[in-house]
């Protein structure tokens, strides 16, 4: 069964960070482009950040530009979202999503470009 599972996500106070972890299950994430996204309460799902398969892309949305850098280590068929600078505007569900082609490398238009999606995990950033 393909499926993606994230982790890493939790309670941390502004300024702290946290690295989320993406990975394959029942298929080498090698082969893919993934994705980031997150969704607030009440507002539509929106792209963080995306990596090509072999790592010659990267994108960032301007929120997240200069705070969270995407990395993957396909040895382990995961990506990681490592998170620094967390802000209270931040909190959401992340999750990752993967296709095996995307223009450009990989994309932070629309989600439903992406087939493979995680169960998500929570990030709340709050004092």
């Amino acid at each position: 069964q393909v499926q993606l599972v994230e982790s890493g996500g939790g309670l941390v106070q502004p300024g702290e960070s946290l690295r989320l972890s993406c990975a394959g299950s029942g298929f080498s994430l090698d082969n893919y482009a993934v994705g980031w996204f997150r969704q607030a309460p009440g507002k539509e799902r929106e792209g963080i950040s995306c990596i090509s398969r072999r790592d010659r892309v990267r994108r960032y949305a301007d929120s997240a530009k200069g705070r969270f850098t995407v990395f993957r280590d396909n040895a382990a068929s995961t990506v990681f979202l490592q998170m620094n600078g967390l802000q209270f505007e931040d909190t959401a569900i992340y999750y990752c999503a993967a296709v095996s082609n995307a223009p450009g490398g990989c994309t932070l238009g629309s989600p439903t470009e992406y087939i493979y999606w995680g169960q998500g995990t929570q990030v709340t950033v709050s004092s």
